[in-house]
């Protein structure tokens, strides 16, 4: 019997689009939060947290100074918060943070439709190139643990964390994009393109975020599984899959490629065939997991809120009189 999941994919847009036009208007907010600075006024907005989620690699290190010395940093405690969130996803219910939630991975998987919709389809790449460009990511994210878990000791990350360039990185960050250097407007502008040829390039070659989580993601419970009984072999599961793998050849899904999106689940037609399952073979129905999903991540940031540990301690008028020698500030 043939079944229709498309709803699937339509909870997956709602929430990821969501997301993105959430963090796209605190982005907005945070811009005119910075442009007040940069004129020498207190700002007339608040500062919106959620922006510290772009900070990836300064949250690794607060995560470090909290599991070493229960320290949450609160420079930017919203970006240890966000990396715990996208972590415990990831161990929970694999790699769903990139696929559900991430607003960088929403509009790489836009810019890739749109190629294929325009050029009629997307460019596969050889596997033997494939394989290496892959592995870009993971030593990157190799890199990253080596220095930050492996080689700075927690006084290390505390002095870091305590001086003025850590307190005004966020605005650094946002002058990054504002105030592009050639080379950066060269870098994003080659990615756009060969993001409209090649499936979630930025996210499947060169994302250590996204390999970091991957690799997380490998203590997952929670499996795409394939019943070779009720499978119909008609290829859409892998078809579709926007990470490439063979979905319609395996058993059971394990790649830290998987972002857990289920767009596999949702095109498979054939009931009981492809599911996501747990540990014993239960299965977990499309909206719980969606649901899982929501409730994980905002609901961290929910508890995050009540505990004190999504704003930053520091004022306004602190910044104020950082804005001005921003430019000056280098990392120590």
């Amino acid at each position: 019997m043939k079944i229709n999941r498309s709803y699937v994919r339509k909870m997956r847009y709602a929430i990821q689009w969501a997301t993105f036009f959430m963090v796209t208007y605190a982005g907005c907010r945070f811009l005119f939060f910075a442009r007040d600075l940069g004129n020498g006024m207190l700002p007339s907005v608040s500062r919106p947290s959620s922006v510290e989620g772009f900070m990836p690699i300064g949250a690794l290190m607060s995560l470090k100074l909290w599991l070493a010395e229960g320290i949450f940093d609160p420079v930017h405690p919203a970006a240890l918060t966000i990396f715990i969130g996208a972590i415990l996803l990831a161990v929970i219910l694999k790699k769903s943070f990139c696929s559900w939630i991430c607003p960088v991975g929403a509009l790489s998987e836009a810019v890739w439709k749109g190629g294929a919709k325009l050029f009629g389809k997307n460019v596969i790449v050889p596997r033997y190139i494939d394989y290496p460009l892959r592995s870009v990511k993971y030593l990157l994210t190799a890199f990253f643990v080596y220095i930050i878990v492996v080689k700075m000791s927690p006084s290390d990350i505390r002095g870091f964390l305590d001086t003025p360039y850590w307190k005004v990185s966020d605005i650094k960050l946002l002058k990054f994009f504002t105030e592009m250097s050639l080379t950066t407007q060269v870098t994003l502008l080659s990615l756009s393109a060969l993001s409209l040829f090649y499936k979630n390039f930025w996210c499947r070659y060169l994302c250590p975020y996204g390999g970091f989580l991957g690799l997380m993601s490998v203590l997952s419970p929670v499996k795409i599984r394939r019943d070779e009984k009720a499978c119909i072999h008609c290829g859409l599961c892998a078809k579709n899959c926007p990470a490439l793998l063979p979905v319609d050849r395996k058993e059971t899904i394990r790649s830290p490629e998987c972002t857990g999106c289920l767009t596999c689940v949702s095109y498979c037609p054939a009931k009981g065939a492809l599911d996501e399952t747990v540990i014993g073979g239960r299965t977990v129905h499309p909206s719980v997991y969606a649901a899982l999903v929501v409730a994980v991540f905002f609901g961290l940031i929910l508890l995050s809120h009540v505990t004190g540990h999504w704003h930053s301690s520091v004022s306004p008028e602190e910044l104020l009189s950082l804005v001005p020698v921003v430019d000056n500030l280098t990392h120590p």
